[in-house]
């Protein structure tokens, strides 16, 4: 399985791409991108750019279109589940961000942990109704703070471990 996975990202997508498309996926994101890039032996800038690139470009949908999005979920029978389950999601992460505003959502975002990261802070900045370009400002140093601290982790791990081999 990892196999046949690492030769998609290498032959057919190419690394980089697979870079990029590894830091758009929800949940996974820039923090599983940049482990990807370090795993595929891509630069470390190169592998900082991408993720941030690639992280960054469904924010600005999500915080248009995400309350739209969600309320026509909740009137399908299929989808409304998923679109409460998101609406609890955003809620429990709502005070940290009331209470702190723009360093609240950095922190949210930045903070490398399960359920933290780009998407879960577009979702509770798009149903705190928070200013569009604020809530961006606010992802976006996030992001860049999320993308340092993995960066330095997985570079540095990955030059520990090629030092000791």
């Amino acid at each position: 399985m990892l196999k046949a996975l690492e030769d998609f990202l290498v032959r057919t997508v190419g690394v980089r791409f697979g870079v990029f498309l590894c830091s758009m996926i929800p949940i996974i994101e820039l923090r599983g991108s940049v482990i990807l890039g370090a795993a595929l032996s891509l630069p470390w800038w190169q592998t900082f750019l991408i993720s941030i690139v690639g992280n960054m470009l469904p924010i600005p949908f999500i915080l248009l279109l995400l309350r739209w999005v969600l309320e026509k979920m909740k009137k399908t029978k299929l989808f409304g589940g998923m679109a409460r389950w998101l609406e609890r999601k955003a809620e429990k992460n709502r005070g940290k961000v009331d209470k702190y505003g723009f360093w609240g959502l950095c922190l949210l975002v930045a903070i490398p942990l399960p359920g933290t990261g780009a998407w879960t802070g577009a979702l509770v900045a798009s149903l705190m109704k928070m200013n569009f370009w604020r809530a961006m400002a606010a992802i976006f140093v996030g992001v860049l703070l999320a993308g340092t601290v993995m960066t330095l982790a997985s570079y540095g791990v990955v030059s520990f471990l090629s030092f000791l081999a």
